[in-house]
């Protein structure tokens, strides 16, 4: 079997996905044959495993495992042990207790003091990259004031607004950075998504915000809230955020529950006057 995912993991090189993509799509083929615990695969196999992922996991994180499972069933020739996905009915709106809020994205910040981790959470928050982007916020691209992102075979232009540039240029400076990546780990490498994550996570308790709410994409998610509360543009903001579909972009306008009963009930106020 492991002759089997190296070559599916080639296979999707050679697809051209990203590397957070393919390494996704490695650990979950990898859930799925710890949950068969050493099982012949079958479709009866898969669909148990399917129960599993219903039951440990939201749906949307669950359709992400069984898209990936099926992408590799496909790629070994196991057509037939294919799952569907699961049903979800779009949302109105988001969760509440997953919406980062400003106020909240304020207290992080502080929390993080300042440290290269507070500069990421202003990066993210004040572009929209993705935290796998990261690594084009280079020492040129802050002094052009933008970065020429390639990611996921398209290539766009982020602006980097003249307060982060400004802090940039400053973290730059004084760590001594004069070309490459700015945010890079000791040993020079871009830095690691799940190192973010874990350093976001340990800022938390400090800044009396939910880990829930805490973890790197939810960033992108408030800058495109903040961004569409103003401009009301989805078109413009997909291609901020590197989208190829408006729905996808949707999805990240999102707003709590509560906001939409306030509207409900404006609504209702005009009409009943």
């Amino acid at each position: 079997m492991r002759e089997e995912i190296a070559a599916f993991v080639q296979h999707l090189k050679i697809e051209e996905k990203s590397t957070a993509t393919i390494e996704k799509y490695r650990r979950d083929v990898l859930g799925f044959l710890a949950f068969l615990a050493g099982q012949s695969v079958c479709k009866a196999a898969v669909i148990a495993y399917k129960e599993h992922l219903t039951a440990h996991y939201a749906p949307a994180s669950a359709n992400s495992m069984l898209a990936a499972l099926n992408c590799f069933l496909r790629f070994t020739g196991q057509t037939d042990c294919c799952v569907k996905p699961l049903k979800i009915q779009r949302q109105m709106f988001c969760r509440e207790d997953k919406e980062l809020t400003r106020q909240e994205l304020h207290r992080l910040v502080k929390a993080a003091g300042n440290t290269r981790l507070a500069l990421v959470i202003h990066t993210i928050c004040g572009t929209g990259i993705r935290v796998s982007e990261l690594q084009y916020i280079t020492a040129e691209a802050v002094r052009a004031g933008k970065a020429v992102v390639n990611c996921k075979n398209k290539t766009r232009v982020i602006f980097i607004p003249a307060p982060l540039q400004k802090m940039l240029k400053d973290y730059i400076k004084k760590s001594g950075i004069t070309a490459g990546a700015v945010f890079v780990s000791k040993n020079g490498r871009p830095l690691d998504r799940r190192n973010i994550w874990r350093d976001m996570k340990a800022l938390c308790q400090k800044a009396n915000v939910s880990p829930q709410k805490v973890f790197p994409h939810n960033l992108r998610h408030l800058f495109a809230r903040t961004f569409y509360a103003m401009e009301k543009d989805i078109v413009r903001l997909a291609d901020l955020l590197g989208h190829s579909s408006v729905d996808t972009t949707r999805i990240y306008t999102m707003e709590s529950g509560n906001r939409h009963v306030l509207r409900l009930e404006k609504a209702y106020r005009l009409l009943a006057t």
